[in-house]
């Protein structure tokens, strides 16, 4: 174990890609395990690692979110939800929340809601008398809520790489959570948005705001069908997926005709980037995995936890907080292929449901996307805004207390997590 763990310390400290740091560590911890005799197992696991069915739904899912992105889909969601919220105050700030929540089923990845409805919201909402740093973390932190409403990427990286709960009940068990978030966010923005006087707009004519609907209606159809034929049984995962960019390509060359061959391209260009980058880390997580299952951590993470406290919350809210500490130094998901398999099987084996604790982890890791001094959507945000990042991390305070309070409550009550996954047994 002590290779492994010093391996992996000494080449994330140089600075090295945490693929290649877990690839490295994992390939110290299997040769100390039994020397040159396994080292031939790992190609075996990286192959392995990757070679499952339901990671072909990861491309499809991304070449999605990135087709709606260039055909002019946020610019359609936006104004329906401007048409919603226009009479009251803040009504951007709130919009910028709903427009999340509504995106959130077509990307699954919140660095990407960030970059495609900050480009747009951030700029107006400055214009319109909104702080700086206001707009970058309102932006950022509805940004999370990708990754929790299904489809999600992370969902479908974490039912791969742990295998011991189905992506369709980690999708069910991420819709109230989501939606909780979003009434989190909605509360906080609504209070500040009072406290600071922000605007307000002119009421939209129901003229206005029926277009509006009907503009936007055959994009949100997208996460409908999606969830509808995966949860119905109709369609798997990944033909729903592959599903959903023919219909993505569909609607944005015939519906709403700004979706061009180019564009398309494009859209490929960065699925390939961004699907190797996660296949990557999954082979290299799979050795690492192998060797945690092995060599008896889990095992010890569970006892140690067990003498820290033996009140179930108390554990399980001890181990969101190393999620966090976690994720303050990386991203969402290499900090779920490198802690995935160890705290993981030590909870189950503490008698934690598999499937609440999934979906606290999730949510624990992506609230860590606007923890610094990472925080990756933050950053983004606060780039976008041209505002330094240290007003930003200020100004996301109110939220990210927001987020920790939905957190505490998922800990505190499974049933928020299990009980629409339990409607579909």
């Amino acid at each position: 174990m002590t290779p492994a763990i010093l391996a992996f310390i000494v080449v994330l400290l140089i600075g090295a890609p945490v693929a290649v740091v877990m690839a490295i560590s994992g390939v110290a911890g299997v040769y100390s395990l039994g020397g040159e005799r396994l080292v031939g197992i790992i190609a075996d696991r990286m192959f392995s690692g990757v070679s499952g069915y339901m990671l072909i739904a990861v491309p499809y899912f991304i070449f999605t979110a990135e087709l709606m992105n260039q055909g002019g889909l946020t610019q359609k969601l936006i104004a329906f939800n401007n048409a919603l919220f226009g009479r009251v105050r803040g009504a951007l700030s709130h919009v910028n929340v709903t427009v999340s929540l509504f995106f959130a089923g077509l990307t699954g990845a919140a660095i990407t809601d960030t970059v495609a409805i900050g480009k747009i919201m951030i700029p107006e909402m400055k214009k319109q008398g909104y702080d700086a740093e206001y707009a970058a973390a309102i932006t950022a932190c509805s940004s999370i809520i990708g990754p929790i409403i299904p489809p999600s990427v992370v969902m479908v990286v974490y039912a791969t790489l742990l295998r011991d709960i189905s992506v369709i009940d980690l999708f069910a068990g991420g819709i109230l959570p989501g939606v909780l978030m979003t009434l989190a966010l909605l509360v906080t923005s609504i209070v500040l948005a009072w406290l600071r006087g922000y605007p307000k707009q002119g009421a939209t004519p129901i003229r206005v705001a029926i277009l509006a609907f009907l503009s936007a209606l055959p994009a949100m159809l997208v996460p409908l069908i999606i969830l509808g034929g995966i949860l119905s049984g109709m369609t798997t995962i990944t033909e729903a997926s592959g599903f959903a960019a023919v219909y993505a390509i569909f609607i944005g060359m015939v519906f709403y005709r700004n979706l061009t061959l180019h564009k398309i391209w494009q859209a490929l260009v960065t699925t390939v980037k961004f699907s190797g980058v996660v296949f990557f880390l999954l082979a290299t997580s799979a050795v690492l995995g192998w060797f945690v299952t092995r060599s008896g951590i889990a095992r010890e993470a569970a006892e140690l936890i067990t003498t820290l406290s033996d009140v179930p919350f108390v554990q399980i809210m001890l181990v969101c907080l190393l999620l966090i500490v976690i994720g303050t130094v990386m991203d969402v998901l290499p900090a779920l292929v490198v802690i995935g398999p160890v705290v993981v099987p030590a909870m189950v084996s503490l008698g934690f449901d598999p499937l609440h604790f999934a979906i606290v982890m999730i949510v624990t890791l992506n609230i860590a996307n606007v923890t610094p001094p990472v925080g990756m959507t933050l950053m983004t945000a606060a780039r976008i805004a041209q505002v330094p990042y240290e007003r930003a991390i200020v100004a996301s305070l109110p939220f990210y207390c927001a987020f920790i309070a939905v957190v505490v409550m998922l800990a505190a009550f499974p049933a928020l997590s299990t009980w629409i996954p339990s409607l579909l047994d």
